[in-house]
């Protein structure tokens, strides 16, 4: 640097023997300096020593200057003057004659013996040899891939000149192939290697970058450039769906296939983890068909061979996502989209009930069946373990008759051919449950699991009968009802007789109704005249035949 040149021949007033640099602002930072054979590009104001007077301004012309130092293309006082010089320093070089246009000056603008003085800006340093310059500022702890040529790069940036007066930065990201000639070739070498999260400082030279014509009125000629870039995505158009499997339950015995219907919860977000979309801040699962074209195709592919409660993470590159148009302002064109999903519970529209025995008594001799009362507990939870219901809510069992469809078809199905004592885990899937549009407390198209136990079985009779004979009744019937033998049978009487038949066990009542109740009904539909007392011949309507009204309700 010349700092301290020597300003005088003897020190008493004789003339300049070489340039004075006067260096009145310096960047605190000075990365590089000006050496032999550098290209430089600065600004200046030429004046005339003697009486201040300007001769040349490149501030005027608009147009900052460009050279080489030190090899005669300039005056000899500016090679040297300019020697050591750092991009935006301010330096004032006073040139003597001889190192300037001598005896001669310059076209009648610079007199003979004229002494110079330059205020020079130096705005950009650059040599042939110059290569592209990168610097990480900061990278993800993980990095599974790094940008390569044929890769499609999505980046943000700001650009900036060596001076660091930007002259662009993105608004939204900068898409491009890499390598392929959509870039300038010192970007082009610069992303090589960059992980997705990672910023990076990339020095382009002038010749890697617009050159000597420059770029509109943005980038001046012969610019070195200076971009800051975050890496938002990549992805090479030959990528297949990435699946990483992040928990399998133990015990998978079927996983999903094309057909299947799914319910699944998930958390989308692009490659560098800015979220896009949740069906968690929804509360609702996402529920679809598999292999059939309702969701984006990667999905379609990455959603068969799951396993209930598995969890994945999927990356779907953009040809198998949104591809170049992407989705509105939610889903930039040509972006990788990573998916963290659940899956909560799947079937297919074939499926039947699945029923498993836990637990069956030694003696099981009386099953449950259609028209059987019965008393049961259970514990009705989706498949991800999600507890929906349980009787142990209402302390106490919970009542049907089975076949009168007061339970989803399902259930039906799983409490029929029960022992008392036994236990099951029935698996219901929605259509043999509550369907498309759920119930209360129940999600749409949610697959049930019942643990069932049934505790009491009352054995029931034929829809529309009160009463049945578990074999062949008394016959003659009336003689049997009349148990005082008095011809005639009043209510007390008649409900004494039905008593009896069912103590015995030879007859059996409605299960789960009053039985007076019953016994009252039955009573008034045998005393035809309604005088209180049935006598043999109301046992007999008119014709031999009996009519479908007196075989149901009725003995």
């Amino acid at each position: 640097m010349f700092s301290g040149l020597k300003l005088c021949a003897d020190c008493t007033g004789g003339p300049l023997v070489d340039v004075i640099i006067d260096r009145y602002d310096i960047p605190r930072v000075c990365p590089r300096e000006v050496q032999t054979e550098d290209f430089i590009r600065y600004h200046f104001n030429g004046s005339l020593f003697a009486d201040g007077k300007k001769f040349d301004s490149s501030h005027d012309r608009g147009k900052a200057f460009i050279s080489q130092v030190g090899l005669g293309r300039l005056i000899t006082g500016m090679d040297r003057g300019l020697q050591g010089m750092c991009v935006n320093e301010r330096r004032r070089i006073t040139v003597p004659p001889h190192l300037a246009f001598g005896s001669i000056g310059a076209g009648g603008i610079i007199p003979a013996d004229a002494v110079l003085v330059y205020d020079v800006l130096l705005l950009d340093i650059w040599n042939a040899e110059d290569k592209v310059q990168s610097r990480t500022i900061s990278k993800p702890e993980t990095c599974t891939r790094t940008t390569a040529p044929s890769d499609f790069l999505r980046y943000h940036y700001n650009g900036t000149l060596l001076s660091g007066e930007t002259f662009d930065s993105s608004n939204k990201t900068y898409d491009a192939y890499l390598g392929q000639g959509d870039l300038i070739p010192g970007m082009d070498e610069g992303l090589v290697g960059m992980c997705v999260g990672e910023r990076r400082i990339i020095i382009v030279p002038p010749f890697l970058a617009y050159g000597e014509n420059g770029y509109g009125t943005t980038v001046p000629p012969q610019a070195t450039l200076v971009f800051e870039v975050l890496l938002v995505d990549v992805f090479n158009p030959k990528d297949d769906l990435i699946v990483e499997v992040k928990e399998v339950p133990e015990g998978c015995t079927r996983r999903t296939v094309a057909g299947d219907y799914i319910r699944y919860h998930y958390n989308g977000t692009f490659q560098d983890g800015v979220a896009f979309d949740s069906s968690y801040q929804r509360n609702s699962t996402y529920n679809t068909y598999i292999g059939m074209g309702y969701v984006i195709r990667g999905m379609d592919k990455a959603l068969q061979g799951l396993c209930m409660g598995e969890k994945r993470r999927i990356t779907v590159p953009p040809h198998l996502a949104y591809g170049e148009e992407g989705v509105g302002e939610l889903i930039p064109g040509s972006a990788v989209l990573v998916f963290d999903i659940h899956v909560i519970d799947f079937h297919n529209p074939n499926d039947a009930v699945e029923i498993k025995v836990t637990h069956k008594p030694q003696e099981c001799n009386v099953i449950s069946e259609a028209d059987d009362l019965i008393q049961y507990c259970y514990n009705c939870s989706l498949m991800d373990g999600t507890l929906l219901y349980s009787s142990d809510q209402f302390n106490s069992p919970s009542t049907t008759t089975l076949g009168g469809n007061k339970v989803i078809q399902g259930l039906e199905e799983g409490l029929s051919g029960m022992c008392v004592g036994e236990k099951r885990e029935v698996v219901v899937p929605p259509h043999w449950g509550h369907g498309e549009n759920g119930a209360a407390g129940v999600p749409k198209s949610a697959v049930l699991l019942f643990e069932l136990e049934l505790v009491e079985l009352q054995k029931g009779v034929p829809e529309g009968y009160m009463f049945v004979w578990l074999g062949d009744g008394p016959d003659p019937l009336f003689p049997a009802m009349d148990l005082n033998g008095d011809k005639e049978v009043p209510l007390e009487e008649f409900s004494s007789f039905i008593m009896i038949q069912v103590k015995e066990g030879k007859g059996r009542l409605r299960p789960g109704l009053d039985s007076d109740g019953i016994i009252k009904d039955m009573f008034d539909n045998q005393d035809l005249n309604k005088d209180g007392r049935i006598i043999e011949d109301e046992l007999k309507p008119e014709g031999d035949e009996e009519s479908e009204a007196t075989k149901r309700d009725e003995l």
